[in-house]
């Protein structure tokens, strides 16, 4: 009884976070009828095996895009439980990097291709959004209050995969809380002043945890850092040296 668009409209507005009972008040449908929906997201009988609930866990298939997934969960994602063991991946992304929001949507249809990828508009970001029984095996940093707040650290078979694609963590960190900016200064040379500009890389986050992940993995790829004297609770982690930044340019690159 209710089109394609209709449906659409209330699952977006359950990607958002809102609970059920407010979905059902804006916009007259049923509860029950936005939970069968969800619950038809991931059907039983079509749902990409996962590789955590066997009787022997494995690692996921595509396990560099899954790092790079790792890296912008612990960023900027969140899972969240809707209904009836029925989870919610969400990883904001902010409008102005569109390659970033595309990357994000196809890592995650990757891990799970037989589930659906909304993007939901929001202000000054899109939250890219994957339903699926299984995120918290994947992602068994998931739990209760804020990242920071709770302690984080990789499981064996998340280590073993960060230490066999550590670029594509990194590349999924600073895509969620780093950047790449270039900064100027001015020299005298002959008697003319010059201007020199020289890139660098900046990765903030608020968990010493999350920090520590990602400067354990710049140890291993060779590339030098610093962490900046700040008065504020978050920790920012700047990359300089002219030969890191190289070795940054040709594996992580800027946003886009």
């Amino acid at each position: 009884m209710y089109d394609m668009g209709t449906r659409k409209r209330a699952l977006a507005l359950v990607a958002q976070g809102r609970s059920l009972n407010s979905v059902s008040k804006e916009t007259g449908i049923s509860r029950a009828a936005i939970r069968s929906w969800i619950t038809r997201i991931e059907p039983l009988h079509r749902a990409t095996p996962c590789v955590r609930c066997r009787d022997a866990p494995g690692k996921p298939d595509e396990p560099a895009t899954y790092a790079y997934l790792l890296g912008l969960y612990l960023g900027d994602g969140c899972i969240s439980l809707l209904q009836r063991g029925v989870f919610f991946l969400r990883i904001a992304c902010a409008d102005a990097w569109p390659g970033l929001i595309d990357a994000c949507a196809e890592a995650m249809q990757v891990l799970r291709p037989a589930n659906k990828v909304f993007r939901v508009q929001r202000k000054g970001c899109q939250n890219v959004t994957c339903y699926s029984k299984h995120w918290p095996c994947l992602f068994p940093q998931h739990g209760p209050g804020k990242k920071h707040q709770r302690t984080i650290a990789l499981e064996p078979w998340q280590q073993e995969i960060v230490d066999a694609h550590p670029w594509d963590f990194i590349r999924g960190l600073i895509h969620s809380d780093g950047c790449r900016i270039t900064n100027w200064t001015t020299r005298m040379v002959g008697g003319e002043r010059k201007r020199y500009e020289y890139p660098r890389y900046f990765f903030t986050n608020t968990s010493t945890d999350i920090v520590r992940l990602f400067t354990d993995t710049l140890d291993k790829v060779g590339v030098e850092w610093k962490t900046l004297n700040q008065s504020r609770a978050a920790v920012t982690v700047s990359i300089a040296r002219k030969a890191s930044v190289a070795l940054m340019d040709t594996h992580v690159g800027p946003k886009h």
